[in-house]
């Protein structure tokens, strides 16, 4: 990763641990101990901002009803209808656009649509856009 920021890649890193943790809790709920201890021997969390993917998974298993209510003005259907792979993502990306002012919108918007390139459906990023865009015109209107 020449020429990218390390604190940039590891948090970046610490997303997407944090989306794979956050699927498989939507699959087999357990405290978000359990989900960082099974992630802590992934073989990429020596690189991941690890404090950064403790407070996602703890922030976002504990707030994550909070989370869907924010979101569902924003949907055109139920949080509880998404995909895993989306919900996990919006999760994230609502979480970060709602408490991490310091994470430009256009940050987060871009890696969410990442992350659903990489794991989610085939059109799957395209949905995930419009939605953080409708939700950065709402929840950072002074940015956009």
């Amino acid at each position: 990763m020449a020429g990218i920021n390390p604190q940039h890649a590891a948090r970046a890193l610490a997303r997407r641990l944090a989306v794979q943790a956050l699927y498989r809790w939507q699959l087999n709920p357990g405290s978000w101990q359990d989900l960082q201890a099974e992630f802590a021997t992934d073989k990429d969390m020596p690189r991941a901002n690890g404090e950064y993917f403790n407070l996602l998974l703890q922030q976002i298993t504990a707030g994550h009803a909070e989370l869907d209510a924010a979101l569902e003005p924003l949907l055109d259907r139920r949080p509880a209808l998404l995909d895993p792979v989306e919900h996990a993502v919006l999760w994230v990306a609502a979480f970060e656009m709602q408490q991490r002012r310091e994470v430009p919108f256009r940050v987060v918007i871009n890696e969410a649509v990442s992350l659903c390139k990489r794991f989610g459906a085939t059109d799957a990023h395209k949905f995930i856009n419009g939605v953080l865009d409708r939700a950065a015109r709402t929840w950072r209107s002074d940015e956009h």
